[in-house]
């Protein structure tokens, strides 16, 4: 069976990567602020989401209210550091890219993983271009934890 190869245009992976840039620095704004409209401002109405907890989420409002309960009860601990880990165009227009976010102390130092809380996580995201505005189609989020010795990763 021959299998495609989904992200073989530049342009495409190009415009992915600005856009999920953008989206990142955007969660880290509102998360540093603690403002959950920023980190909202590009969530799309009808935004798919899954919680590192296994619950799934429809709409903008109903994950908007939760993002706000969230930030006022600081249970992401004092800080928190995005990174882009890696992302994939599979369609011009379509980002689809794995985003870490690590918790950090007051100080900024990151807080070891084998600690239950607060924790650390590994989100998928897919963003879509529309009208020239990049969206938040779907998240999930994994909380990281250590990989048990008798497991590959």
């Amino acid at each position: 069976m021959d299998r495609p190869t989904l992200c073989a245009d530049d342009r495409p992976l190009q415009d992915a990567h600005a856009a999920v840039d953008a989206f990142v620095a955007e969660l880290q704004a509102g998360v540093d602020t603690g403002d959950a409209i920023v980190y909202n401002a590009h969530v799309a109405d009808d935004v798919m989401w899954g919680s590192p907890y296994g619950a799934t989420v429809g709409g903008y409002d109903t994950l908007h209210a939760i993002h706000r309960r969230l930030f006022a009860a600081a249970v992401a601990g004092p800080r928190s550091r995005y990174e882009k880990v890696a992302v994939n165009a599979p369609a011009p227009d379509v980002a689809v890219a794995q985003v870490r976010r690590t918790a950090l102390t007051s100080d900024g130092t990151p807080i070891p993983i084998e600690q239950d809380s607060p924790f650390s996580e590994m989100a998928l995201y897919v963003l879509v271009r529309r009208d020239g505005q990049w969206w938040l189609a779907a998240g999930q989020n994994t909380i990281i934890r250590p990989t048990p010795a008798n497991r590959l990763r």
